[in-house]
């Protein structure tokens, strides 16, 4: 027997993650939690890197569309290889972000994702910018994105402070990924976070039982 179509509404694909970005003296902290969801509803994955390199201090996390974020950030990679090699100096975060929005804005009718770029350049250092749904660019100090964000604006608003130490930064970050992945049910995993400093990068990787919990799940 035919089964009948009972639903002829196309739905929107849902974010189903938690990403932040957050700049601090001399550096910038990017993280995600590591969970993707299949239209907000099944869990696919537990252990998924948000967290892409698109150069050497320059990464990107992404929100929406799994396979439209990683077919854009693939690309974007490309490019900034080929720009990195013509121009004979690592690219800007800013040439960087511009890449992401031209690729999110030429494909608006097709993509449904979005990014945060953050990263470190010899011309302006630390930086973070947001590309949005539709290919909009914007430059933050601090951002957030994702289904979970909407849990965490009064704490970002509430804690962030220009020109904090890395460690200050990273507690930051860790403490509104946490209380993010404790509240959004298609956010969790464990958090993964990348410092970006003059000095290089480095990857860290919080567990979720070792997540700060600020109340009974």
């Amino acid at each position: 027997m035919e089964k009948p179509y009972m639903n002829a509404q196309v739905k929107g694909v849902s974010t189903g993650t938690t990403i932040l970005a957050a700049t601090f003296d001399g550096g910038v902290v990017i993280g995600s939690d590591s969970r993707a969801s299949m239209g907000g509803e099944y869990v696919s994955s537990k252990t998924i890197n948000k967290v892409i390199k698109v150069h050497d201090r320059i990464f990107c996390c992404m929100a929406g569309s799994l396979a439209d974020a990683q077919a854009v950030t693939k690309a974007a990679k490309f490019h900034l290889s080929f720009h990195s090699v013509q121009m004979e100096t690592p690219p800007l975060v800013i040439s960087a972000a511009s890449v992401l929005k031209e690729l999110c804005y030429q494909n608006k009718e097709e993509l449904q994702a979005g990014f945060i770029t953050a990263g470190w350049d010899s011309r302006t250092g630390p930086q973070v910018y947001v590309v949005s749904l539709g290919g909009m660019l914007v430059r933050q100090p601090v951002t957030i994105g994702g289904s979970g964000s909407t849990y965490i604006y009064g704490y970002v608003d509430a804690k962030y402070k220009p020109n904090m130490s890395r460690e200050e930064c990273l507690q930051f970050a860790t403490n509104a990924l946490a209380l993010a992945m404790g509240r959004d049910n298609v956010s969790g995993g464990v958090a993964n976070l990348v410092v970006i400093t003059e000095t290089g990068v480095e990857h860290l990787v919080v567990p979720g039982d070792k997540l700060p919990r600020f109340h009974d799940e």
